[in-house]
């Protein structure tokens, strides 16, 4: 019985290891939680930018093709990218140092150009519709898109991804069917999603 236990030991650690080997393990629950609050705040100040004193659920208070409210809306979106990203990034390491595993390695580089091909044509094609003045579908673009790197990468790293990714495409395609709410679905996916997918993550992982 005790050679048997000590069997079945052996094989959880090589299964544990073969799986570190292939799969990016240090993603940050909380880092998750975080990028939603960003989000949150950064749909918050699109709010006051573009709405304010009316209600989201109104019609804008400023058209979105004002080249100066496009600009700060950019600037938003940026902010909020930069701060995610960096968050993400710093909390990564310390789940790495914590798994005691390198932050750059083989399943790393796999996470990183399963997620850049569509990131960077979802990107690609947003800026031409900016350029273009399609405005209106830029919001639905940007959760498609980023769903689609979501469920491709979420073979190099946690399952769950996957299922994140889906959400993301289903509150992508619904924003092109309400066009009028890019706000509400932007809020829903970059927001509230992330933060139930982070704290979804946190207490299954890394409680």
């Amino acid at each position: 019985m005790k050679e048997a236990s000590n069997y079945e030991k052996d094989l959880s650690s090589i299964r544990a290891m073969m799986e570190r080997s292939v799969k990016f393990l240090s993603l940050s629950g909380l880092s998750g939680i975080l990028a939603g609050v960003y989000a949150l705040l950064g749909s918050l100040a699109v709010y006051f930018i573009l709405y304010y004193p009316h209600s989201p659920f109104d019609f804008q208070f400023y058209y979105v093709n004002d080249e100066f409210v496009v600009y700060k809306l950019i600037s938003v979106a940026a902010l909020v990218l930069f701060f995610s990203v960096t968050t993400g990034f710093m909390l990564s390491i310390r789940k790495a140092k914590k798994l005691n595993t390198a932050i750059w390695n083989f399943a790393s580089k796999q996470l990183f150009v399963d997620l850049f091909i569509p990131l960077a044509s979802g990107g690609l094609l947003i800026i031409i519709l900016l350029a273009q003045g399609y405005y209106g579908i830029v919001a639905p673009s940007c959760l498609v898109f980023y769903g689609l790197a979501l469920i491709h990468g979420s073979r190099s790293t946690y399952e769950e991804v996957r299922y994140l990714g889906l959400i993301e495409i289903g509150l992508g395609l619904s924003c092109a069917i309400f066009p009028g709410f890019g706000l509400i679905f932007w809020a829903l996916g970059f927001g509230v999603m992330h933060i139930v997918y982070g704290s979804i993550m946190y207490f299954r992982y890394e409680r």
